[in-house]
């Protein structure tokens, strides 16, 4: 079909923010550490990750234990969101000045507009509106507990959880590097920036979550890139009104920019995950078509944690991903290895 165009109006688009902090860094540390399912993937490595807890005061290994039960690494990063803090101190005065109804709305989930009302509701202790907000989110495995552990939760306890267990993250664990750690943010958030300059939103979104594809939405006019150091090589993605939110990791240039021979973060995990047999073979089976866990398992009769294992590793590397319990090959960032790999031998 031939069509011709006589409209001069541009393809509507997102525009992109992009936002660094040290606050962001501590939130999502506390997320990583207590992510016991992802913890084996991430770029540090295992046994740094049981030195630094070993390191820990006990107070913080306890507030920690309470991320884990309840998933309250989410009510930071909702925190966060509505208050930009420019110190740690900061951060926690504004708790302080939360009443319980508004810091309870605040740390429940965004779930589209249609369920703000329920929000609020929930907010002020609502059962049914709570319970809807829990049927709506059952597809996510943690939001309908964490929804009604913010429902039912003393909010006093829970302030000073909130403040005590990110307090001494960034005491503990941030201060420390705290001038490295800001220069790798800000020089990341830099660079994507001026990137910016050159490519649409839609192709920038692609580049730092290492081929995520999000097309504009009606309901969505910002995207919100936070880098982060502390979950690489995950992205995380997150919901707040009006706004798509990834949390994504920094690429080595923004670690080593003087170093031409320090491979991009995405090339490195894809040919380690390319490099071994069963992935291989799972690489080949998914090419052919979609497949769940347990189809995977069968046709490679390897144990399903093994198998899991194998696909948090391709997940990672970007290669594959799942909607639903069913894992899809990512054809287009596979097809990319080749030049990525001659892009990094030319720079």
């Amino acid at each position: 079909m031939n069509i011709i165009s006589s409209t001069s109006r541009k393809r509507e688009t997102y525009s992109i923010q992009i936002e660094s902090s040290l606050l962001w860094e501590s939130a999502l540390g506390i997320a990583a550490i207590t992510n016991k399912q992802l913890i084996d993937t991430l770029d540090k490595a295992a046994n740094d990750w049981v030195q630094l807890r070993e390191s820990l005061t006990s107070n913080l290994v306890e507030e920690l234990s309470y991320v884990e039960e309840n998933n309250t690494w989410k009510a930071l990063l909702q925190v966060l969101h509505y208050r930009k803090s420019e110190s740690i101190e900061e951060f926690c005065l504004y708790i302080d000045q939360l009443a319980e109804e508004e810091l309870k709305y605040i740390c429940l989930p965004f779930t589209g507009n249609e369920n703000q009302r329920d929000r609020k509701a929930a907010s002020k202790g609502n059962s049914d509106a709570v319970e809807r907000l829990k049927k709506k989110t059952r597809e996510n495995p943690f939001f309908p507990a964490y929804i009604e552990f913010i429902s039912v939760v003393e909010i006093s306890l829970f302030k000073n959880h909130i403040k005590n267990v990110m307090k001494s993250w960034y005491l503990e664990v941030i201060r420390k590097d705290e001038s490295q750690l800001t220069r790798y943010l800000q020089r990341d958030a830099q660079m994507k920036e001026q990137l910016l300059e050159k490519i649409q939103p839609e192709q920038l979104v692609e580049i730092v979550t290492g081929g995520r594809s999000y097309l504009p939405e009606p309901s969505t006019k910002t995207v919100l890139l936070i880098p982060q150091f502390i979950y690489r090589p995950w992205t995380i993605e997150a919901d707040i009104e009006g706004t798509k939110v990834f949390y994504y990791p920094i690429s080595n240039e923004s670690i080593s920019p003087k170093d031409p021979f320090k491979p991009n973060q995405f090339l490195v995990l894809k040919y380690k995950a390319l490099g071994d047999e069963a992935r291989l073979k799972m690489i080949k089976l998914l090419y052919q078509k979609e497949m769940t866990l347990q189809e995977l398992t069968d046709r490679l009769q390897l144990g399903k944690s093994t198998v899991h294992h194998h696909l948090k590793m391709l997940k990672a590397a970007k290669l594959v991903f799942s909607v639903g319990g069913t894992y899809s090959l990512h054809k287009t960032s596979l097809s990319l290895v080749e030049n990525e790999l001659e892009q990094f031998l030319h720079a």
